[in-house]
């Protein structure tokens, strides 16, 4: 096996890992909405994964560690793409929030400050802001 192999393998399982964690916080409220099963669906192409991997994921997610991300700019960046899909996937006013929500929740962030932290990731992304105005502010909050 390559070097590249390696990385390549390491990459896919942290991205599985990551779209199972997201799929247990929409399993949280033990349904997922029609909004984020759409939003699942878009997510697990983003990351690569394939439909048979993503119909395991969906049976068997709770196999998969929770991993959220060690340092706080991973997770204000993961936060930032999952945001900026959610807004453009138009999903719609509280159903946005509390997907938005749950998924901070899931990447770490205080509970206390979701609420913010989710108001806030929405009007940048919808602001068109770039990462680097986004991460600011976010941390900012923090």
């Amino acid at each position: 096996m390559s070097f590249a192999d390696l990385f390549n393998s390491g990459f896919t399982t942290r991205n599985q890992d990551h779209f199972a964690s997201i799929v247990r916080v929409a399993y949280s409220d033990d349904i997922i909405s029609e909004e984020e099963k759409a939003f699942l669906d878009r997510l697990s192409q983003k990351l690569d994964i394939s439909k048979e991997r993503y119909a395991n994921i969906l049976k068997d997610y709770k196999s998969h560690p929770i991993n959220p991300p060690a340092f706080l700019e991973k997770r204000i960046e993961r936060l930032y793409d999952l945001t900026r899909m959610v807004y453009i996937d138009h999903i719609k006013d509280s159903h946005e929030i509390q997907l938005l929500s749950k998924i901070a929740i899931g990447l770490g962030f205080d509970t206390k400050l979701v609420s913010t932290v989710v108001h806030r990731a929405l009007k940048l992304v919808s602001e068109k802001s770039n990462y680097s105005r986004f991460k600011d502010e976010i941390t900012k909050l923090l």
